[in-house]
Parts: structure tokens; C-alpha cells; sequence
């Protein structure tokens, strides 16, 4: 336990100083009832019948409460145990040409970012936020966080490119991720800090049934119209081979539509049979977005758990409610069980 004002523990002293003035008066109460006589001997003999310990039972209490809140006054920290929604999500969203399409109205780059930037304005403390764009290479314009002024900026930078390599924008999401859970010692110059010691090679971790890795999860927004390598399948089996979830998204429709594309009218639809099979191979789900409300549904419908995480917490309002219960608790006993207050 530590203290943020340590130098208040010192009205602790005062409790012992206010005992010994409490007996004093306390004696001084008892000279007085004997000095006149019968009166009060009603009270006294109904105190002597009490057993010793239930005697002292309110004075306990009063000065546990006294103790408690002396030690609230100094601020407490104790590491606790509290439950919390907690996770890293990787928002993959493409960037290729194919995007500007607007068989999803304005356009499906238009209505991801939409409901990218909704589902993140939603989420609570404790999910960090990542967002990859990928077209013909997967780049991770956003490292995972939870400052939601730098993840909505980096959506806002958003705009199409070039071609779709879903593999990469999927590889590029599962970097973010590892990154995000090695923490800081993710950047240090050696795999073995130890001075002195060689680097060695991390061990290649053992595939897991996908969809286990619950604190990590890939949200993959395209029209899926792959045309680079490598096979998107590929990457699908890696994600799943570290139980990581990936929800794809389709944005488009099926019939499709025609773009200008550098002065050529290129026909591009949604290709879910791709998308399917990437959320099938890692445990996750496939949505059709079809309406920027469908869209942010999606979003709605992610559930990355609750965990339990242990961290330094202050617990002054836990001790002062303590304080006041004992301080309350002395002061009823005493009354029922004495005649009076402590």
C-alpha cells in the first residue's frame, strides 16, 4: 500500500491523546456519580452485569473507525482486482481504388469510415484502437490506443489508393497486435535484456483453436475483390493459428457497379465467398453491409469480454465508508448496551 499524502498518517498520533483525555473525563464522570451518592447507581450496576469484552466492544469500534479514517486522510493506494472490458481492436479497413465505388451510399470508403469513426467514439476505457489501411501493401496508419482524438484523425486521413491485398492489410493487423501486447519492452533493442546475454530467437507459439485469443480481435471492412499476392487464405490461417478473431465486413453490393479508374471503367462487386471463408477460417463472423446502419451494427455486435486485471488503485472512499460504519457502529452499541454514547 502507498500514499499520496503520507504525512497525514500522522493523525494517527492524535487517537492515543484522545483515549487518555477520554479516561481522564471518564474518571472524572465516575468521582462525581460516587460522590452523590444512590444516584446513578442504576446505570452502574447495569454496566457491571455487562461481561467485560461486550463492555468494550463499542470502544473497539470507535476507535477502528478513528484508526480508518485517520488513514483515509493520506490518500491510500492498494493494487485491486477489478473487472474490466479490455481488448486491442485493429480496424482493417481498404483503401483501394475499388472503395470510391458508390453502390453504398456516398461511397463505401465514405460509409466504413462513418462507422469506423462511430464504433469508435462508443467504446469504453480499456480497448485500445488500431487502424490499418491496406490497398496493394498493408500499412499501419495508427498504432493501437485509447485516444480516441488521434484514432478518429487517422480514419479522417483516409482516402482510396490502389490495388487489394487483403493478406497484407491482415498481416499488417496482426503485427499491431502483437506490438500492442508485448508492451514497452516491445521496442528494446535485444530479445534478452540481461547485459551481457546473446539475443535469442523467439520460440514459434503452438496453433490454438480459433477465436481463443478473446483480447484481440480484427475487424476487416472490404468489397474483398483480392488481386495481389499473397493468398488471403494464407494470412486467414495465421490469424487463426493465434486464435485471433477476424469479423469481415463486405462493403459493396453483389450486382456492383462500374468506376473510373484512371481513365478506365472497371466493373467491381462484392466478393463475400472470400470474406466468408477469412471469418470462418478464425472463428469470427461475416456481415453484409449493405447501409452505412447496417454497417455500425456490426460494431455494436463485438464482444471482446470482461477480464479481471489487478492495478493501482485509491481507496480512500472505501476507508472513509469504513471509518464511518465502525465510527457509527460504536456509537449505536454503546448507546443500547451502556445507556450512552461512547
Amino acid at each position: 500500500m502507498s500514499f499520496t499524502w503520507p504525512f497525514m498518517l500522522l493523525s494517527l498520533a492524535l487517537i492515543p491523546i484522545g483515549l487518555l483525555l477520554f479516561r481522564r473525563l471518564d474518571s472524572g464522570r465516575r468521582r462525581r456519580v460516587a460522590a452523590i451518592g444512590g444516584v446513578g447507581l442504576g446505570q452502574g450496576s447495569r454496566v457491571s452485569r455487562r461481561r467485560g469484552a461486550l463492555a468494550k466492544i463499542p470502544a473497539v469500534l470507535v476507535l477502528g473507525g478513528l484508526v480508518a479514517m485517520s488513514v483515509a486522510l493520506a490518500r491510500p493506494q492498494a493494487v485491486v482486482s477489478l473487472p474490466r472490458q479490455e481488448g486491442t481492436v485493429i480496424l482493417a479497413i481498404d483503401v483501394s481504388a475499388s472503395m470510391a465505388a458508390t453502390d453504398l451510399a456516398p461511397t463505401r470508403i465514405a460509409a466504413a469510415k462513418v462507422a469506423a469513426k462511430d464504433f469508435v467514439a462508443r467504446q469504453p476505457t480499456g480497448i485500445l484502437i488500431g487502424v490499418v489501411a491496406f490497398s496493394d501493401s498493408g500499412v499501419s496508419v495508427q498504432a493501437p490506443t485509447d485516444d480516441q482524438a488521434t484514432i478518429l484523425s487517422a480514419i479522417d486521413r483516409l482516402t482510396p489508393q490502389r490495388g487489394t491485398a487483403l493478406a497484407q492489410g491482415i498481416n499488417a493487423s496482426l503485427k499491431a497486435i502483437a506490438v500492442a501486447e508485448a508492451g514497452p519492452w516491445a521496442n528494446d533493442y535485444y530479445t534478452n535484456p540481461t547485459p551481457g546475454s546473446s539475443p535469442t530467437a523467439a520460440a514459434t507459439p503452438a496453433p490454438v483453436p480459433a477465436g481463443t485469443h478473446t483480447s484481440a480481435a480484427i475487424v476487416l471492412l472490404s468489397d474483398g475483390e483480392n488481386n495481389e499476392n499473397p493468398s488471403p487464405m494464407t494470412a486467414a490461417q495465421t490469424a487463426a493459428n493465434e486464435g485471433i478473431r477476424i469479423y469481415t465486413v463486405g462493403v459493396g453490393s453483389v450486382a456492383g457497379t462500374t468506376v473510373n479508374l484512371n481513365g478506365f471503367m472497371v466493373h467491381t462487386q462484392l466478393d463475400e465467398a472470400t470474406l466468408q471463408q477469412i471469418s470462418t477460417t478464425t472463428g469470427g463472423t461475416y456481415y453484409a453491409a449493405t447501409d452505412a446502419g447496417q454497417l455500425r451494427s456490426v460494431y455494436d455486435n463485438l464482444d471482446l469480454g470482461v477480464f479481471v486485471q489487478p492495478q493501482m488503485t485509491e481507496i480512500t472512499a472505501l476507508l472513509a465508508g469504513l471509518g464511518l460504519l465502525l465510527l457509527l457502529g460504536g456509537a449505536v452499541t454503546s448507546l443500547v448496551w451502556l445507556g450512552r454514547l461512547p
